[in-house]
């Protein structure tokens, strides 16, 4: 008697691996999506400088527990401190400043700013890596930026050509400046230690350096008074934002090429206003969706299999 394959599910393992990746990173650009709604309706409740120490110390705790649990802590972990120092520096510089971007822009632009990450990530890539984009991506990068200043400038073509960019919107850009240089000073500073070992002494640092440079904000915090919504956040960008999204984006990175993973940043403003109409707020008009669009187009022209037999 003989048994036939079942025919939803793919035959080829390294495909099934693949597609389980395509859905990690589809949930981890889901996750970091609601931190711009959630964040935008904390900004103006808390100092960020505040609100991201706790986050970095509640992300520490549980990245501890997974290293814990996974590979442990060496003593060979420990060597040259500083690295973690200037990279979880790097790390809060980001998080600081997309707090302070999002007193003043709207979550959508915010997450249209994000999606420049990239291209600026493949300049230090070069910088300090020598990496080198290849054609198609570097179409893709140059398609997505379009779209993200499209929706960036609301549409705006005057406003674009003036390059009238809102206060919320250039904070938030250095902050992404900080973003895209972390990701190859990662990679550079790597001395072979685990991915679980290495974030959690990132966050740790991160926390450190902004109880130093924010501890009049901690101290003047309120904490007993705050609202609900902002406790929610916090646990929310701790857990789900922090966490999860680095399981996510580890557990991609094993079963799909550097660009794929990558590409998945350009659907976060369309994850953006999925989060926006959920809380009951409107949707952006019609003519900034044209810019979302060409951050989707990019994402399929990254997705774009180079080998037909492999996702």
């Amino acid at each position: 008697m003989t048994t036939r394959a079942r025919p939803d599910l793919p035959r080829d393992p390294a495909r099934a691996a693949a597609l389980r990746g395509h859905a990690a990173m589809l949930a981890f650009s889901a996750f970091v999506a609601g931190s711009f709604s959630l964040g935008a309706m904390v900004a103006n409740e808390i100092a960020p400088a505040a609100l991201n120490a706790v986050r970095f110390a509640l992300a520490a705790a549980i990245l501890a527990a997974v290293a814990m649990a996974g590979p442990g802590f060496r003593a060979a972990h420990f060597r040259a401190p500083w690295r973690y120092v200037l990279l979880g520096a790097v790390y809060a510089v980001y998080f600081v400043l997309m707090f302070e971007g999002l007193k003043t822009a709207p979550p959508v632009s915010t997450a249209a700013v994000f999606t420049l990450t990239p291209a600026m990530s493949a300049v230090f890539g070069w910088l300090m890596l020598r990496q080198v984009t290849t054609p198609g991506m570097a179409a893709a990068l140059a398609i997505g930026a379009l779209g993200a200043l499209w929706v960036i400038f609301r549409a705006d073509l005057a406003a674009a050509l003036a390059f009238d960019l809102g206060r919320g919107e250039a904070i938030y850009f250095a902050g992404c400046v900080a973003h895209a240089a972390f990701t190859p000073m990662l990679r550079l500073l790597n001395r072979g230690e685990p991915a679980s070992v290495v974030t959690t002494f990132v966050m740790a640092a991160g926390f450190a350096v902004l109880c130093l440079w924010g501890w009049r904000d901690l101290a003047a915090t309120d904490w007993a008074a705050l609202p609900g919504i902002v406790w929610v956040t916090l646990g929310y960008v701790s857990v789900f934002a922090s966490a999860l999204t680095f399981f996510l984006l580890s557990y991609a990175a094993e079963r799909l090429p550097a660009a794929k993973v990558m590409a998945y940043t350009y659907l976060v403003p369309a994850w953006v206003i999925l989060w926006e109409l959920a809380l009951g707020r409107p949707a952006p008009p019609a003519l900034v969706l044209v810019g979302v669009a060409l951050t989707a187009a990019a994402l399929a022209i990254l997705l774009r299999p180079d080998d037909r037999k492999r996702a």
